[in-house]
């Protein structure tokens, strides 16, 4: 990662840790910003990359997931009371919840925080770009 952002002439360096998730790393530097704009595309953007140069070999549950300044760990909490709002929507009004554009990465953190719900279950429905999660009750 460290020469992929060097040859991009990105001011930034990269650390790496395992986790439960996969390969966490973090980039730092003056060019933070630009990762964190259009939130977060960018930082999405060098996970395919490193997915599609490094990541054939990973198990299917592990992935690169790259971070700075924690904004992946406040995009999982705000998914978090995303659900918790879909959840309770959909038990007060018998009716099913479907999110707007999440991407995949997004959308599997809801699927797994409502997991535990006996009462619901989660779909992704849609093709591509398109594709959207739904919240219902079994």
């Amino acid at each position: 990662m460290t020469e992929l952002l060097a040859d991009m002439r990105f001011r930034l360096s990269a650390a790496s840790e395992w986790t439960d998730e996969g390969c966490l790393i973090n980039l730092s530097g003056e060019d933070v910003p630009f990762l964190l704009s259009e939130n977060g595309e960018m930082l999405d953007a060098f996970e395919v990359i490193l997915f599609q140069i490094y990541g054939r070999g990973f198990d299917r549950e592990h992935r690169f997931v790259c971070d700075a300044e924690g904004f992946r760990q406040s995009r999982k909490a705000e998914l978090h009371a995303m659900a918790r709002f879909a959840a309770q929507n959909v038990r007060k009004n018998g009716r099913p919840f479907t999110f707007g554009k999440l991407n995949a990465t997004e959308r599997r953190v809801i699927h797994l925080a409502l997991q535990p719900e006996t009462d619901l279950s989660t779909e992704s429905i849609g093709e591509g770009k398109e594709r959207r999660l739904q919240v219902r009750l079994k």
